[in-house]
């Protein structure tokens, strides 16, 4: 029997059905928990993830030894999407950690770069996507430049929170520096300023409570700038989609 499911994936979910009717057969779903790794740099791209929650963040292992991440990810993205610019096999240039736990559907690279070819609607929201996902790191270079720590650890907090299913975040200080690009001892100060700022409010074998309000007054304009910036593209391109598609209840050949 068929699935009916609102799908979590907003780029699934801004296909009208004929064009997901493509993918459908051929989408699995998986699970993923804190610290997994979805693809290693050099990996070859075998299958492109549409998470339906979670968070995923892209890691670039300097030189040095030194990693730093480069740009989060949730549901309204696609881990891998870029693959299926490459008529060749393609290798990923960064490793794809979860640093939030959750799920997805996955479609082989193959099968993704024939329906591209096949569909219009599954170009225009990829070619979407890459829109947002370029905004968005020429965002965090920016920020990285010219704002402070604290604020930009409240960012990544509060964005880690935002894709999140608990009131609480789970995340080592090994992950944070990596998003901050700096070493563990500035992220064990810098958390102590954000306690004594009341920005965090406890942190207990590896998990963080924060207090949103707080956090969202100590971090940079960046978060609400490129929150409501990406948001807007998103209701746009949702518009943009066949009558039927922002909250159609797609339907899946098998259970996913």
């Amino acid at each position: 029997m068929a699935l009916q499911t609102r799908l979590g994936n907003r780029l699934l979910a801004a296909l009208p059905a004929a064009d997901f009717n493509l993918l459908a057969p051929h989408l699995q779903k998986t699970s993923f928990g804190f610290d997994a790794v979805l693809v290693r740099t050099g990996d070859e791209f075998k299958q492109v993830y549409f998470p339906l929650s979670g968070a995923i963040s892209f890691l670039v292992e300097m030189s040095g030894g030194q990693i730093v991440a480069s740009t989060l990810m949730g549901s309204e993205g696609a881990v891998g999407a870029l693959s299926v610019l490459s008529p060749s096999r393609s290798r990923s240039p960064v490793t794809a950690t979860a640093y939030v736990a959750g799920s997805a559907l996955h479609v082989p690279v193959s099968q993704l770069q024939h329906v591209f070819e096949q569909s219009a609607a599954i170009r225009r929201v990829l070619r979407f996507h890459f829109r947002t996902q370029l905004l968005q790191l020429q965002n965090v270079a920016a920020c990285n430049a010219v704002h402070s720590v604290e604020c930009r650890m409240a960012r990544w907090l509060l964005d880690i929170h935002d894709r999140g299913a608990d009131s609480r975040i789970q995340l080592t200080q090994e992950a944070l520096a990596q998003l901050l690009g700096v070493r563990r001892t500035t992220v064990t100060l810098t958390m102590r300023k954000l306690r004594a700022a009341g920005g965090i409010i406890s942190e207990q074998r590896r998990m963080l409570e924060i207090d949103r309000t707080r956090l969202e007054t100590i971090a940079c304009e960046c978060y609400g700038l490129m929150r409501d910036r990406v948001t807007g593209m998103y209701d746009e391109e949702l518009l943009m989609s066949s009558p039927n598609t922002a909250h159609a209840q797609h339907c899946l050949p098998h259970e996913i």
